[in-house]
């Protein structure tokens, strides 16, 4: 079995390199616009902490840009263009998407599998926009985009890590090379500065690349459903986790210091709840009365609209997040960041004067 998984690791990652050096021969066209658009990505499978950021990134540039969200809506049973809207349900949409849009409802947030051609009609249909975030497009070659910052799990190292399916690299390391702003996320709040050194050094491999640590700062848990009496929940509260997320790890230990954790239920990323999922988590209660069910935010998006027996919708919260930076201040991120979209920096020379303008043929 590790035979074969080696074997398809190296056909995995020959394909891959042979389709960015076609890219980067001029063969297959990157296609650029005359608006900015930050890519939010990273080159691993999993958690990486890309909503928080996006959601960090609406927060602090909205009021100086007109913002629109552009995602793949990953797991979503539609294809093509859609806007998405606060009525929808995320199985149209995607549960990202949907969550970006119920905490920042007046930008607009599109997901589309075909990235040019979506901000093609966002152009169209919102010329109101003046900035446009990608959420996970550092691998969508065919568009390219003017500052790519790129998310590296600090409990994850890639330096240790392997390509598909033997490890969790989806991309090549040599394409972090593209990076124009790196994020280390999910950092101890112990983090030392040679610590950091340490990643820096690994990480930056162009004289411009900027490098920041941040970390996940929970807040005080929130109800799914609302009541108008409802208990106050102190730390030390017996909880039942369930989460369907990329890399629950940071969640659960999290939890594990405020609350008395009592079970787990932990499914793949998105994962759908099912009617069966949820007789499980009623069976976990009646043994544990006094539990809550603790999730994540964006597990919550998946249940908000879901028909469960009063006992078990009183019980359950989810914890929002946010991102924080640990080696400076925020503005220091922004300033960098702001910089790079007002005045881009020099083209890497892989990518030069290949790249195709808009409305040229595909």
């Amino acid at each position: 079995m590790t035979l074969i998984r080696t074997i398809i690791s190296w056909i995995y990652t020959l394909v891959v390199t042979i389709r960015h050096r076609l890219y980067d021969w001029g063969v297959f066209k990157s296609f650029s616009f005359d608006i900015p658009i930050i890519c939010v990505g990273n080159i691993t499978v999993g958690g990486t902490g890309k909503t928080p950021t996006v959601e960090y990134l609406l927060s602090i540039l909205s009021q100086k840009y007109n913002i629109a969200v552009l995602s793949r809506g990953y797991g979503r049973q539609t294809k093509g263009y859609r806007e998405v809207t606060v009525q929808d349900s995320y199985i149209d949409v995607g549960d990202e998407p949907l969550l970006l849009k119920l905490k920042y409802p007046n930008n607009p947030v599109i997901v589309c599998e075909d990235r040019v051609a979506g901000i093609e009609r966002i152009r169209k249909e919102h010329p109101e926009v003046t900035l446009i975030i990608m959420d996970d497009g550092f691998q969508h070659r065919k568009l390219k985009a003017k500052v790519n910052l790129i998310l590296i799990d600090s409990t994850r190292p890639i330096d240790t890590d392997k390509m598909l399916p033997l490890g969790r690299l989806r991309d090549i390391p040599s394409r972090l090379k593209k990076a124009h702003i790196f994020i280390v996320t999910k950092c101890s709040t112990t983090m030392s500065p040679i610590d950091r050194r340490l990643w820096t050094n690994k990480l930056r491999s162009v004289a411009y690349q900027k490098i920041f640590f941040s970390r996940y700062q929970s807040t005080m848990i929130e109800p799914l459903f609302y009541f108008k009496e409802r208990e106050e929940i102190d730390y030390g509260r017996q909880a039942i986790i369930v989460t369907g997320i990329g890399n629950p790890r940071s969640f659960i230990k999290e939890a594990e210091t405020r609350f008395s954790v009592v079970e787990k239920l932990i499914y793949r990323d998105h994962h759908s709840f099912t009617a069966e999922d949820m007789k499980l988590l009623c069976k976990l209660l009646d043994k544990h009365p006094r539990a809550i069910v603790l999730m994540t935010e964006k597990d919550a998006v998946r249940l908000r609209r879901a028909k469960l027996p009063q006992s078990l919708m009183r019980a359950m919260y989810y914890q929002p997040i946010a991102m924080r930076f640990i080696d400076g201040p925020d503005h220091d991120f922004v300033n960098s960041l702001i910089s790079e979209i007002e005045y881009g920096k020099k083209k890497p020379k892989s990518e030069g004067d290949e790249d195709a303008k808009v409305g040229d043929a595909i």
